[in-house]
C-alpha cells in the first residue's frame, strides 16, 4: 500500500478567526498591539533596543507567504514555489506560511507601526518557500533550496503525516539536514498539535532540528502540544494574532506553528547580534536562557514537555554565556538516528583531519619530551651515584667523615610521567539538568 505524504500545519488554523480587516478604525491599533501579548512576554521592546534581526534570512517552509501584506511588505525575498515550479511562492488557498512571517519578520504598519503585526525580529528578512510533499521527497529540496539561497534558519511549522517512514525521516530528509548543518543552518520544526506523545513527528522528532513545543499565557504547557524527550524548546503558542493572506486581514489561534515561528524569530535576533556563533551555538544560548514556569517546579530538564524551558530572547542577548561546542544541545551525536552518525562524521571533516593531525603532533611531542626527561633524570641519577662512589673513597668509606647516615628514610617512589594526563570523563551538559532559575516570564505563580 503506498500511503501519499502529507503534512499538517501547525499554527493558526488549529482554532482561527478573522480579527480585522483592512478598513478597520484607527482606535483598532492599540488594541491589535494589546492582543499580541507575547511581545510583552517576551520583553520584546528591550530586545529590539539590542537586535531587531537585521541581516538575517529566515526561510519559511509552508504553503506560502503573502509578499504584497501591508504588515510584510518589503521584508519578504522572491522565494520558490516547489508545487508550480516557479519563484512565486505566494499562498493560493491558505494563510499558513503568511501567519509564520508575521511572527518572524512583520513590521506592522501606519504610524511607526503602531498597527497591524509586530514580529520578533522585525528588521529579518523571509525566504518563502512553498513546500511539496506529493513527490515524495519531503522537504528535502525545500531544505537545501533554502541553504543555498542564504538562509540562516529554517522554519518549518508543518508535520509529515501517513508517511511510508512511519513518522520518520527518509533518507532525502536526513540527508538534507545534514547538509543544512554542514553548512551551519539552523532549522526549528514545530512538535504538533495532538496532545500526544513521546513520538513526535517529522521533521521535529530529526537529529539536528530545534523541536518546539507550546505554552501558553502563564508559561504551562499548552495541553495541545504534542510531547516528547526531543522537544527543546517552548514558546506562546496560544491566542497568537498573525497577518492573514487574502487582503490584509489579520488571525488569531493557537498552535505550535506559532511557538515555533518565536523560536526562529529568536534565533534571527541571536544571529544578528552574534554573527561569529554556529548554529548550534545559537540554540545553545535559547537553551541556556530557558526558563520553567513556578507550576513546573521540580521538574529536571530536559522535560518531554518543557524541554529546557520557554525562551527569553532578552536573557539570551545578553547573558555572559560560553559559546560551548560547535552543536551545542544539537542531537547530532550519540543518537540512533543515521543523520546524526553522517553529521558527526561528515559535519567538519576538514577541521577534524586537521585535528587529528594536530593531537598526533602533541602525542609525538610529548613521548619525545618524555624520553628526554627519562635520560636526563637517568643521567642525573648515574652522576650522583659516581660522585657519592668518590666522595665514600676519598673519605674513608662507610662512617667517614663525609658520610650521612639513614635514618630511617623511605626509599623515593618510583618516577612518574608528569606528562601523563588523567582525562576525567566527560559530561553532557545537557541531559537531566537541574531545574533552571525562574525568570520574568513565564510569570511565578
Amino acid at each position: 500500500m503506498v500511503l501519499k505524504r502529507t503534512a499538517h500545519a501547525l499554527g493558526a488554523m488549529a482554532l482561527t478567526v478573522a480579527l480585522i480587516l483592512a478598513a478597520a478604525p484607527a482606535a483598532s491599533a492599540d488594541q491589535t498591539r494589546r492582543d499580541q501579548w507575547a511581545l510583552d512576554a517576551l520583553q520584546a521592546e528591550s530586545v529590539w533596543k539590542i537586535s531587531k534581526g537585521k541581516g538575517v534570512t529566515v526561510a519559511v517552509i509552508d504553503d506560502g507567504v503573502n509578499a504584497e501584506h501591508q504588515d510584510l511588505a518589503g521584508n519578504v525575498l522572491q522565494g520558490k514555489d516547489f508545487i508550480d515550479g516557479d519563484n512565486d511562492a505566494s499562498p493560493v488557498d491558505d494563510d499558513h506560511g503568511t501567519g509564520m512571517a508575521s511572527i518572524i519578520a512583520g513590521h506592522g504598519h501606519g504610524a511607526g507601526g503602531a498597527d497591524g503585526v509586530m514580529g520578533l525580529a522585525p528588521e529579518a528578512k523571509i525566504l518563502p518557500i512553498r513546500v511539496n510533499l506529493d513527490d515524495g521527497s519531503g522537504f528535502s529540496d525545500e531544505i537545501r533550496y533554502a541553504v543555498d539561497h542564504g538562509a540562516m534558519i529554517i522554519n518549518i511549522s508543518m508535520t509529515l503525516v501517513n508517511t511510508q517512514y512511519e513518522n520518520s525521516a527518509s533518507p532525502a530528509d536526513l540527508s538534507a539536514i545534514n547538509y543544512a548543518l554542514n553548512k551551519n543552518v539552523l532549522i526549528v520544526a514545530g512538535a504538533g498539535n495532538d496532545g500526544i506523545g513521546p513520538d513526535l513527528p517529522f521533521p521535529a522528532n530529526a537529529s539536528g532540528v530545534v523541536a518546539v513545543g507550546g505554552v501558553d499565557k502563564s508559561g504551562k504547557y499548552w495541553v495541545n502540544s504534542n510531547y516528547g524527550p526531543e522537544v527543546m524548546l517552548t514558546a506562546p503558542a496560544t491566542r497568537i494574532v498573525t497577518a492573514g493572506a487574502p487582503g490584509n486581514r489579520l488571525r488569531i489561534g493557537d498552535g505550535t506553528s506559532d511557538s515555533t515561528a518565536f523560536v526562529s524569530a529568536a534565533a534571527a535576533l541571536l544571529r544578528s547580534k552574534f554573527p561569529d556563533l554556529t548554529a548550534g551555538q545559537v540554540a545553545n544560548r535559547l537553551v541556556k536562557t530557558a526558563v520553567l514556569p513556578a507550576s513546573a517546579k521540580g521538574l529536571s530538564v530536559p522535560d518531554e514537555k518543557y524541554g529546557y524551558g520557554a525562551i527569553r530572547p532578552l536573557a539570551a542577548l545578553t547573558g555572559d554565556i560560553p559559546a560551548g561546542s560547535k552543536f551545542g544541545p544539537l542531537a547530532v551525536q550519540g543518537s540512533d538516528s543515521p543523520s546524526a552518525a553522517a553529521s558527526a562524521n561528515t559535519s567538519d571533516s576538514g577541521s577534524a583531519t586537521e585535528q587529528k593531525k594536530a593531537d598526533q603532533k602533541q602525542m609525538l611531542f610529548f613521548a619525545v619530551l618524555g624520553v628526554v626527561a627519562l635520560i636526563v633524570i637517568g643521567l642525573i641519577v648515574l652522576l650522583i651515584v659516581k660522585l657519592s662512589r668518590r666522595n665514600k673513597n676519598n673519605n674513608g668509606g662507610p662512617g667517614g667523615p663525609g658520610s650521612y647516615p639513614n635514618y630511617g628514610q623511605q626509599p623515593a617512589p618510583p618516577h612518574q610521567n608528569p606528562y601523563q594526563q588523567q582525562i576525567a570523563p566527560q559530561q553532557n551538559p545537557y541531559q537531566q539538568q537541574s531545574t533552571p532559575p525562574h525568570g520574568q516570564w513565564p510569570p511565578q505563580q
